[in-house]
Formats: structure tokens, C-alpha cells, sequence
């Protein structure tokens, strides 16, 4: 047999694939249909969406996954099939932190697929705020990076926020030095978030020390910039130099191998369990000797494991803190509902903000 001819028949036989992969997809999306049918028969009016749910399916399809294709592709693949039966059953309208071309809407997508409407805020408080009001089913925030730590606003921000935390998810960060020009010769300055521009501080030190470098509301803003003024650049993503137009001049810029900012998905109540989840609590106590250990120590008497601890200026007083803490479990689980118990009459306050689904790995 020639080679052009075992060319035509493996050809042949991707297409004959091809078509049972189209016609498979639909059938899924027409037992989505089904689904949604029979919940409103039954009088759900809600959205559809179950983070729980997702999160089986997607484990499921990992660990069945003969290869070649790797796990995050696959997952990927699903995630936008989901992502498109779901819009057939309900279209969802998520809020995150814009404007288009932030790492914030890459992390939508990464959750919730093209298929979901998508509502670019200026700030954090505004995608609380949507969210709160109804305008969006869900919202999408970061909360923290693994080189520059937490990012403030959205942890204080849930201090006044009825919202619940229904899922997570981490995002590689990797910036890019763009401009409109196609030299670092002539950059006057450089626009970025103020994370991005600490997540680069390095790099920048080195090779434009004479650049003023400017903080922005986002990369995406920063790019906008850029793409206007000829002797400025921009610290930002693939996404948002495309979308403005501008040269890549130097890629993964970042300040160390490692560079990864954690997400936070809002809504108005926390999934069921799933097996693999985490609990995220706001806890105070009077400021006295020890106060502190005696909080955390129902989470060890129980073997809890705590993910992370972080305190902020409560605004009820001077020198009185609150803490935020991630710990392994759901509130629904005996243990962690235990200890979550015998926090609360050492607390002067404890709210749980969620308990969710942990970031696939």
C-alpha cells in the first residue's frame, strides 16, 4: 500500500470519527435537555449549574483516560461540552474581574467554559455586588498568588458579603512584556496591575531600570494602554496582547519558575459534598494571650488540616484582627461540623464562607 494511500485511509477514518463524536455530543446535549425538563417539572427555578456535580463527571473522565491525550486536555474538552449542554438547559451569567483580556477571564473560562454569558466588572466590589444583587448566577475574583501572597480586598470584601464560596480553582500566571513597538529601546514606562508589576519586579530591575512603572486596575488595562502610547509597555497575558494589538517583546517574565494565582467562585450557597473538599471560615476572638491557639485547637483535636491562616484589621477597633482559614473537609462532615462547633463558643464571631470543591490538580 503507498503512502498516499494509507494517508486516504487513516483520513477516512478520522472523519467516520469524527462523525460519531458529533453525533455523541448531541445526544449528551439532548439528555441535558432531558435533565433540565424533568427539574422543571418538579419546580426547580434555580440555575442548573452543580459545581459538584462537574467535579465528579471531570474526576471520572481523568481517571478513566487511556491516553494519548493528556488528562488537562481531556478535561478541557469536557469542561466545554459541559459548558455548552449546560447553556442549552440554562445560560449562565458569571461576573469577573475585567476588563476582557484579564487572567481573571481566562480563569472564567478555565471553570466555566465559552458556553457561560460573560460579564466583565471593574473591580471586586462590583462583582460581589452583582452577584449579590441577582445580575449574575456566579462571580470569579482572585484571592491570592503563590509569589506576591493574598490579595486584601477580596477577603475583606466578604466581611460584609452574604456570598458563599462554591468554588476554586489555580491559574500559571505567565506575563509577557508587550508593546506596540518591536524594541525594549525607547519604553518609558511600564503598566501593569500592581501584582503583576511585583510577580516581574526582577526582570524589569534588569533590563528596563529606567522605565516608570505604573499601576493599573488590570493587565487588560495595561495592554489598552500600551497599544495607545508608543514609548510605554505593558506586564500582561497572551490574551490581552492579542486583543489590543500588541508585540510580544519578551515571554514568562515572572520572578521565579513557579507563579500561580488561586480563584474564588461566588453564588448564594455552597455545593453539596464531594469527597475532595475544602471549608473556608472567618473567625475573631478577643486580643488576649493565646487567643489565637485556643481557636485553632478543635481543628487538631479533630485532625483537621488547615490550608491556610491569614489575619486582616477587623474595623471594629484599633489592633483587633479577624482571620480567614482554609481547612480540608466540608461543613457537612461530622468532624468538621464538631470542631467548627467548639470554635464557635470560644469565638466572638465565626462564619463559614463556603465549603467546595478543591482545585483539580
Amino acid at each position: 500500500m503507498s503512502e498516499e494511500t494509507n494517508l486516504e485511509s487513516i483520513r477516512a477514518r478520522i472523519d467516520a470519527l469524527d462523525d460519531q463524536i458529533l453525533q455523541l455530543i448531541n445526544e449528551r446535549a439532548r439528555a441535558a435537555e432531558d435533565v433540565a425538563r424533568i427539574k422543571r417539572d418538579a419546580g426547580e427555578s434555580g440555575d442548573f449549574y452543580r459545581p459538584a456535580r462537574e467535579v465528579s463527571v471531570l474526576k471520572r473522565i481523568r481517571d478513566n483516560n487511556p491516553g494519548p491525550l493528556k488528562n488537562e486536555d481531556v478535561t478541557r474538552l469536557f469542561r466545554e461540552i459541559m459548558s455548552a449542554c449546560l447553556a442549552l438547559q440554562q445560560p449562565l451569567k458569571v461576573a469577573f474581574l475585567g476588563p476582557e483580556g484579564t487572567y481573571t477571564q481566562e480563569a472564567t473560562v478555565k471553570q466555566f467554559g465559552h458556553g457561560a454569558g460573560m460579564l466583565p466588572l471593574e473591580s471586586i466590589d462590583s462583582v460581589f455586588r452583582e452577584v449579590e444583587a441577582g445580575g449574575a448566577h456566579y462571580g470569579v475574583v482572585p484571592v491570592e498568588n503563590s509569589t506576591e501572597g493574598v490579595v486584601t480586598h477580596t477577603l475583606d470584601r466578604f466581611m460584609n458579603s452574604p456570598l458563599q464560596i462554591v468554588g476554586e480553582l489555580e491559574l500559571p500566571i505567565h506575563h509577557n512584556l508587550c508593546a506596540a513597538g518591536d524594541s525594549l529601546e525607547g519604553i518609558a514606562r511600564v503598566y501593569s496591575h500592581q501584582q503583576g508589576l511585583a510577580q516581574c519586579r526582577r526582570w524589569l530591575d534588569v533590563n528596563l531600570p529606567q522605565a516608570e512603572r505604573v499601576a493599573v486596575s488590570s493587565t487588560a488595562e495595561a495592554a489598552r494602554r500600551a497599544a495607545e502610547e508608543p514609548d510605554s509597555a505593558a506586564v500582561a497575558s497572551d490574551a490581552a496582547a492579542e486583543r489590543y494589538g500588541l508585540n510580544v517583546l519578551k515571554d514568562n517574565i515572572q520572578d521565579g519558575a513557579v507563579n500561580t494565582t488561586r480563584f474564588l467562585v461566588l453564588g448564594q450557597h455552597s455545593p453539596p459534598p464531594t469527597g475532595e473538599d475544602k471549608t473556608s471560615i472567618v473567625v475573631s476572638r478577643a486580643n488576649k494571650p493565646g487567643g489565637l491557639a485556643g481557636l485553632l485547637a478543635p481543628l487538631a483535636r479533630y485532625g483537621l488540616n488547615m490550608t491556610r491562616v491569614e489575619s486582616r484589621p477587623s474595623h471594629e477597633g484599633m489592633w483587633q484582627y479577624v482571620f480567614f482559614i482554609d481547612l480540608l473537609g466540608h461543613v457537612e462532615e461530622p468532624t468538621v461540623k464538631r470542631a467548627l462547633d467548639e470554635m464557635q463558643q470560644l469565638a466572638s464571631l465565626l462564619r463559614v464562607l463556603g465549603s467546595y470543591p478543591r482545585a483539580a490538580d
